[in-house]
């Protein structure tokens, strides 16, 4: 904690990144003065500059700060980035993002919840959980809170919720009290290489609990003899062989009813107002978490009839008796089986239509028949072109290698606009829209095309 209270001044390269930008609000809650660079201006980086965090995107060594303490920047930088080349030069304190949430995590209670998919949610559910009940903690979050409108919030309990990311092997460097494995899929093969090396740094993760702590673990992942830990709870949504699962379930309006089961203890009719059988799933995790921590049930009940999800997860932008229009995240084959999985337990009548933009041409070449198979789940599909993020193109992949790799008839790809144009024209009741890149910044205009029909 002593290099947190040298820092006067702190620099974000890539400050517009959800990580990232909970860490520049966790500084300027300490009053530290911080700015920014990034390479669009996005809702995100407008929030940020509201507040009062400078923020530019250009990349000019002119415009970044000479008297910072120190600079943070994401993996996602290009290592030959003009500003990032010169604080390096000039020998400036140069960290990354995992660097400072091991300096933040040194001396606090950690629950690190890491995960290939689910992280996010799981660990919104506990921060809110802890929040709700007055139970009080830090959060570092990895979306946006539909409760609180921040993927950031202090309190001066000394507990810290923090998504553990596992890209570049983030998450090795903290050490959880409790830890959260959601998922060991194989993802980040441009880092890890094989599937293997995925589930290799999870068991790791695993690993860095403290003496005495808590692992609560997905049932029937891999590799799960080698995970181990004092307290270890499996949770699963409908396996009767996990320690922690669901019964009774029921479909009221929209939002699910069930019963959280566990051999020593059972909390009765838990609703949840988030669509998608995983979630529930999620929730579960989250509950063991609340009551690994004493929660009361009273508390946790109400506490999940509150929660309102996180922004792009199973976030319904229209919901009206003409449309419904569901904005996600997924942008991994198991996330959009989950996804597709969900929307049809609740709308099981309606046709569904999914758009959907590939993120990361490293990706879309690994996992391609994995994600053929899971768009195949929809009804009718329209395929952005890959949103390249980090990388350049790879020869031979596009979308249309995903196109020709799925069953159903009736698929497309389409750019932005010709898919604005589709929607306008054939007005689907129930639309999907899912993707990890720029397709939220379509979102709006879509519900637009939808509304004003």
């Amino acid at each position: 904690m002593s290099k947190l209270n040298e820092i006067r001044k702190i620099y974000f390269i890539g400050i517009g990144g959800i990580g990232m930008s909970a860490l520049a609000r966790y500084f300027k809650s300490r009053g530290v003065a911080v700015s920014g660079y990034d390479k669009t201006s996005t809702p995100l980086t407008l929030e940020l500059e509201a507040s009062g965090i400078a923020t530019h995107y250009e990349e000019r060594v002119d415009l970044a700060p000479k008297d910072t303490d120190a600079v943070v920047y994401t993996p996602a930088i290009p290592a030959d980035h003009s500003e990032l080349v010169y604080y390096r030069e000039q020998n400036y304190t140069v960290v990354k993002r995992s660097d400072v949430l091991q300096w933040i995590t040194e001396g606090s209670f950690n629950i690190c919840v890491g995960g290939t998919h689910g992280k996010t949610t799981v660990t919104t559910m506990i921060a809110h959980l802890l929040r709700h009940s007055g139970y009080g903690c830090n959060a570092f979050l990895g979306g946006i809170s539909a409760n609180y409108q921040t993927n950031f919030w202090s309190n001066e309990r000394n507990v810290v919720v923090v998504e553990a990311d596992e890209y570049d092997r983030s998450f090795l460097k903290l050490v959880p009290d409790v830890a959260v494995i959601t998922a060991m899929d194989p993802d980040h093969l441009d880092i890890y290489g094989t599937p293997e090396e995925v589930e290799k740094a999870f068991v790791q993760f695993s690993q860095k609990v403290k003496p005495g702590g808590c692992l609560i673990t997905k049932q029937g992942l891999s590799r799960a003899a080698e995970l181990k830990a004092e307290h270890h709870y499996t949770y699963s949504f409908d396996n009767t062989d996990a320690a922690v699962h669901a019964t009774d379930l029921k479909v009221q309006n929209g939002s699910y009813c069930f019963d959280v089961v566990n051999k020593n203890w059972i909390i009765k009719d838990v609703v949840l107002h988030m669509g998608g059988l995983h979630n529930i799933e999620n929730c579960i995790a989250a509950i063991t978490v609340a009551k690994y921590l004493g929660i009361e049930d009273e508390k946790i009940i109400a506490a999940v009839a509150d929660f309102k999800g996180v922004r792009r997860r199973f976030e319904y932008a229209l919901k009206n008796d003409q449309h419904v229009l569901i904005d996600d995240y997924a942008h991994h084959p198991e996330e959009l089986r989950a996804l597709i999985s969900g929307v049809k337990s609740i709308f099981n009548k309606e046709k569904l239509v999914l758009v959907f933009q590939p993120h990361l041409f490293s990706r879309t070449k690994d996992q391609a028949y994995g994600f053929a198979h899971s768009l195949d789940m929809a009804d009718e599909v329209i395929i952005l072109p890959v949103y390249p993020a980090r990388e350049l193109p790879m020869e031979g992949v596009t979308s249309e290698l995903l196109l020709n790799k799925m069953l159903i008839t009736h698929k497309q790809v389409l750019t932005k606009e010709e898919m604005k144009i589709w929607v306008a024209t054939h007005q689907p009741k129930l639309l999907v829209m899912a993707g990890a890149g720029d397709i939220d910044a379509l979102v709006q205009p879509v519900k637009g095309l939808l509304e004003n029909h």
